[in-house]
């Protein structure tokens, strides 16, 4: 595959850990790369793209609750649309991440899952994935 694919996401709460490791997964057997490096990217301000624990959902909503706790919406804020929280967050957390691709698979810890964080929603979004052969 020489271009990429697009996820569609569609977040209901206001902050949501979104799992996507299957159909990130799905998508690198689909393009039959061997080995390379895949990029997961949100082109959202509002957004963002972790790896961490999938085994346990306890573990996703507590850096979410976490992440509620210490960005707190603030008066010296400017801000008009009254979301600076979840821009806070978005760059907190960070909008992309890079996998290594071995033998056609994604690589992942045991207990590794990819999450797509929403910090601003709920929204309908999208999630680019880009594999750079290698």
């Amino acid at each position: 595959m020489n271009g990429y694919q697009t996820i569609e996401v569609k977040s209901t709460q206001g902050v949501e850990f979104i799992d996507i490791t299957g159909p990130v997964r799905d998508f690198v057997r689909a393009s039959k790369c061997a080995a390379g490096m895949l990029l997961v990217f949100t082109p959202h301000t509002t957004a963002g793209v972790t790896i961490n624990e999938n085994a346990d959902p306890a573990v996703p909503h507590d850096i979410g609750e976490f992440l509620k706790q210490r960005v707190c919406r603030q008066d010296y804020f400017r801000h008009g649309e009254g979301n600076s929280p979840a821009h806070i967050m978005s760059s907190l957390v960070g909008a992309s991440e890079t996998l290594v691709v071995n033998n056609g698979e994604p690589i992942l810890g045991s207990w590794q899952g990819i999450f797509f964080c929403e910090f601003d929603g709920p929204r309908q979004r999208r999630v680019l994935l880009k594999i750079i052969p290698g």
